[in-house]
């Protein structure tokens, strides 16, 4: 069957669609991305704007039509942070569940990284063994780890980029004591979850996922061959330091111009690198591999296994 995944995120509203089968790898066909970058709209209150919201049923009703264009049997609608957050939440819900003409489900911080890890679990497989996550969205940063299929701790803190550009980074260029003031937030926001991980086995495997890592990684990380030609990429945390103070001088009309840093990435790229440094240092995490599979990849995977088998007929 054709499946939809409908990501309403922080930063984008993501349609993925995938033709799925029982025991099947999920094959993508159509992937379309609408930036908004919804902490722009925060209004004094904690309230999206209704210039916020209007841009958001806008995104969400033209990913509607093109479900609906490209066949697809289910659409899977959730949302993050972003919208659940949101002191106005209900409304917003309400708004976009109208524009889409079914229920939204709005996922928790935690669902959120179980997802993921799913995800990364399911890419790297079992011979990852116990796997450390590291995901960065535009509200929030999920951190998972577990050596099975479900994470043994999972949790999600209020470090995403977005946020933290619009709180701590407004400046443009930021300046190194505004990165200082991330870079010290960040740090005692992870300390109580760095705490509870360190709990854990030591990971056999470190992984990034998420866009903000993927473009980092191919700025500052390096390509190592993979399985079946395909190429891996892994981001070493001392790169990744050096790399801030250039990012922190750089405007952010001219850091599109870096590698991986793409328009929708530029004015929060930077609080994106600090808190994954920050988050790898609390850990004591040297390098991590990009996973391709993130969120909505969770979710196609979590529908697929709850489709029924059934047994060909002979």
């Amino acid at each position: 069957m054709r499946l939809g995944v409908l990501d309403i995120g922080s930063n984008t509203v993501h349609l993925l669609v995938a033709d799925v089968r029982p025991g099947g790898r999920p094959l993508g066909t159509t992937s379309q991305r609408t930036v908004l970058r919804l902490m722009r709209y925060l209004a004094a209150d904690g309230s999206i704007t209704e210039e916020g919201v209007s841009a958001l049923v806008a995104a969400v009703s033209q990913a509607r039509e093109l479900a609906t264009a490209e066949n697809v049997d289910e659409l899977l609608a959730t949302a993050t942070s972003a919208v659940r957050e949101a002191r106005n939440g209900p409304e917003v819900i309400a708004r976009v569940e109208a524009a889409l003409g079914q229920p939204l489900q709005v996922l928790g911080g935690e669902t959120e990284a179980r997802y993921t890890f799913l995800a990364v679990r399911r890419w790297f497989g079992w011979a990852a063994g116990q796997i450390l996550l590291f995901d960065i969205g535009g509200g929030s940063l999920e951190l998972a780890a577990g050596g099975d299929e479900l994470p043994e701790a999972a949790a999600s803190v209020p470090l995403g980029a977005g946020r933290m550009t619009v709180q701590f980074l407004p400046d443009d260029p930021p300046g190194e004591t505004a990165v200082e003031r991330l870079r010290e937030h960040a740090r005692e926001t992870l300390a109580p979850v760095a705490a509870s991980l360190r709990r854990l086995p030591r990971a056999d495997h470190v992984v990034g996922s998420s866009k903000a890592i993927r473009s980092l990684a191919k700025l500052v990380g390096y390509p190592v061959p993979g399985w079946s030609g395909i190429e891996r990429m892994l981001l070493p945390r001392a790169s990744l330091s050096s790399w801030i103070p250039r990012l922190a001088r750089i405007p952010a009309s001219a850091r599109q111009e870096l590698p991986g840093i793409t328009p929708d990435r530029t004015f929060q790229i930077v609080a994106g690198a600090v808190v994954l440094h920050e988050a790898m240092r609390a850990l004591d995490v040297d390098e991590l591999e990009v996973s391709p599979w993130a969120l909505r990849e969770g979710v196609l995977l979590r529908y697929i296994e709850s489709l029924s088998w059934s047994t060909p007929t002979a």
